[in-house]
């Protein structure tokens, strides 16, 4: 183990020193992924450290008991020794996760989609739901969140909502949500006390950089219009909405959330720039998925992942069989745990990928 983080330490040197160069430092797109890596590297740099103390202890335990000459010494070392080793299969596996390549698109910040599905009115109400249960789980984590665009369904909740996020590891956690959330209740509007099945289906992009896509302004398509919804006197007087038509690939991105032209449109921009940096990874997720056969994410957005069943108080990540009993807590926010599960079974895969299972 202590071989493979000298290696990863030679590494981490050589990008200590690369980060204060004057050219790295203004090519900002070499700049910025060297900043990340750095980062990433920097934990693992820490718990190196941590295992290198573990390993010395044990070393030091060993050495006074095999002398042997001062025997309250020995009793000493004896359960320094026991301590020392209790700690170090945790920390292997710890390391053994941490050293698995991660995907660069892990630390960006995400665009998520919010779309009711099937269900009529009780769907757009379950899209809400969704929605408040994400960023009540953004909220958790200190991230930011902040709304590009919606329409709002006729009783209440959203037919579709998008929203921006930002923070650390924003897509390399929210990407676990991607896919079809299924409910089973019975709806507010159902007065014969029947059950219902809705959906709502859960997209999340990467929050493209502008050196990730070049967008050429000719293939922009830019209307302007009167903003819907609440937002005082501006609203539905000017036109401050922005709708963006990507014309070779008939992508579109609106946003009305701000009551400026000028900001609307530059959200919309880092929308399409999104959108467009989605399809390119999308086509790789599949070829990487095909090859893996990786069910946590596969990019499939048809794919149903979780049921949320309100009679039984139960919610199902069909992904990994998991089910959980506590579906309230789910909703308002407390989905760290799915996505730990979720995650831990992708970094079994990529280990037994890698050959690294013992």
């Amino acid at each position: 183990m202590l071989e493979k983080l000298n290696i990863v330490k030679q590494r981490f040197d050589e990008i200590s020193d690369l980060i204060i160069q004057p050219d790295i430092i203004s090519d900002q797109k070499r700049y910025v992924e060297l900043t990340k890596e750095y980062k990433d590297l920097k934990k693992l740099m820490d718990e190196r450290e941590n295992y290198i103390r573990v390993t010395n202890r044990i070393e030091e335990a060993e050495e006074i008991i095999a002398d042997g000459s001062d025997p309250e010494m020995s009793e000493m070392a004896k359960m320094q020794l026991d301590e020392a080793k209790s700690e170090l299969p945790a920390l292997d596996d710890k390391i053994r996760m941490m050293l698995i390549p991660k995907d660069p698109e892990d630390s960006k910040n995400a665009v998520v989609e919010v779309r009711a599905g099937t269900g009529g009115d009780e769907a757009s109400i379950f899209a809400g739901d969704i929605y408040r249960m994400l960023t009540k789980f953004c909220e958790s984590k200190g991230w930011n969140c902040s709304t590009v665009d919606f329409s709002e369904g006729t009783s209440g909740g959203f037919k579709e909502i998008q929203f921006e996020v930002s923070g650390d590891d924003v897509y390399g956690t929210l990407k676990y949500e991607a896919g079809v959330h299924r409910v089973q209740r019975v709806p507010q509007t159902e007065t014969q006390g029947r059950v219902h099945t809705s959906a709502a289906t859960v997209m999340v992009f990467p929050e493209a950089e502008e050196f990730d896509v070049e967008i050429d302004p000719k293939d922009v398509r830019i209307d302007y219009f009167c903003s819907s919804g609440p937002g005082g006197q501006s609203v539905n007087t000017t036109y401050s909405a922005v709708r963006l038509t990507h014309e070779p690939t008939g992508l579109v991105a609106q946003c009305q959330d701000q009551k400026s032209q000028h900001k609307n449109k530059e959200k919309a921009f880092k929308v399409l720039r999104s959108r467009l940096y989605d399809l390119e990874l999308a086509k790789k997720q599949e070829e990487d998925a095909a090859k893996r056969g990786s069910m946590v994410t596969s990019g499939d957005r048809s794919a149903k992942i979780r049921t949320y069943n309100y009679a039984q108080g139960r919610v199902t990540d069909h992904r990994i069989n998991l089910t959980i009993y506590d579906l309230q807590n789910i909703i308002d926010g407390d989905i760290q745990r799915i996505i730990d599960e979720l995650r831990l079974v992708e970094n079994t895969e990529k280990l037994k990928e890698t050959g690294e299972m013992f």
